[in-house]
């Protein structure tokens, strides 16, 4: 694919932008917390879930994680960390020509005022802490692409925003209360959609290297990353006994089935070790998130 098969700010341009393979990531937190509050709502004499609420949620993650490829998009251009010759990750939007910049502007304009909008009526279901959950969502948003990334600090902000504060808060949103299972569930889930990183920044690291960009991979090595993305998804999986704990016995058996995957892919990982190729891996493990959401969400639902 070039610059001549897609016309500039064309549907099929930002369809390319907006990066749906990356939607998995913002799905399966809000899913598993779903579910989870689902379950956890029949135990009450009321019917407390909310199918509006959910929806809402659900909305939300979508909208930022497109805004927040938007931003990637936009400042990785602008910064000079897109070019043509020396990338190994899929095409950018901006870097392509694909979309104008001053276009690209007006998306995360539109994308960051829409998430808010949407996120609005939550207040009627979370209570007011809602505004200050929002408010950091869109902030971090713009704060990992343009300085944090650069410092070490992606990984950690993926368990916050792609594990603790998507299961979390939905959960909270539906039944006001928060347990220490369901914080546990919401670092496995930050685990699993780590590895996306780990691949992406593994892919990347000499690039990254060069540009002075200080991802968790960069400064541990590629072998020391290898490892640790196995561990990630080794360890959601172990993380999932609070599960049973909770009598969801199938909630942690059938992520053995992730598992299986995800070793499959850690192995090609480790076969190709270094360039494009490396893209394979990547769609493989968005893949895996997948499967791992919907693995813990139809154990939870079974029993």
């Amino acid at each position: 694919m070039n610059k001549q098969d897609i016309r500039q700010d064309s549907p099929k341009a930002w369809l390319l932008a907006a990066r749906p393979k990356t939607l998995t990531g913002a799905a399966v937190p809000v899913m598993i917390g779903l579910t989870l509050a689902w379950v956890d709502s029949r135990t009450y004499i009321a019917d407390l879930f909310s199918w509006t609420a959910a929806m809402l949620c659900i909305i939300f993650a979508l909208i930022m994680q497109i805004n927040a490829n938007f931003i990637n998009d936009f400042f990785d251009y602008v910064r000079g960390n897109d070019q043509e010759d020396t990338r190994l990750g899929p095409l950018r939007a901006c870097s392509q020509g694909w979309v104008k910049l001053t276009s690209m502007k007006r998306a995360i304009a539109l994308t960051t005022c829409l998430a808010c909008l949407i996120g609005l009526p939550l207040i009627a279901y979370g209570g007011m802490e809602m505004i200050v959950v929002g408010i950091v969502c869109v902030l971090f948003c713009f704060l990992y692409t343009t300085h944090l990334s650069y410092v070490g600090m992606g990984d950690v902000l993926v368990f916050i925003f792609f594990g603790v504060v998507p299961v979390c808060i939905t959960y909270y949103i539906q039944l006001h209360t928060c347990t220490w299972q369901v914080f546990i569930a919401s670092l496995a889930c930050g685990a699993v959609i780590d590895g996306l990183l780990i691949i992406n920044n593994y892919r990347d690291r000499e690039n990254d290297r060069r540009d002075g960009k200080k991802t968790l991979v960069v400064e541990i090595g590629a072998e020391a990353s290898e490892w640790l993305y196995l561990s990630l998804g080794v360890g959601a999986v172990l993380m999932g006994v609070v599960f049973w704990i909770n009598h969801h016995v199938l909630a942690f058996i059938l992520p053995f089935f992730y598992l299986l995957l995800h070793i499959l892919t850690w192995h090609k990982m480790r076969c190709i070790n270094h360039g494009r190729e490396l893209n394979i891996c990547l769609g493989e493990t968005a893949r895996n998130v997948l499967i791992y959401g919907l693995c813990v969400s139809i154990g939870l639902l079974l029993i």
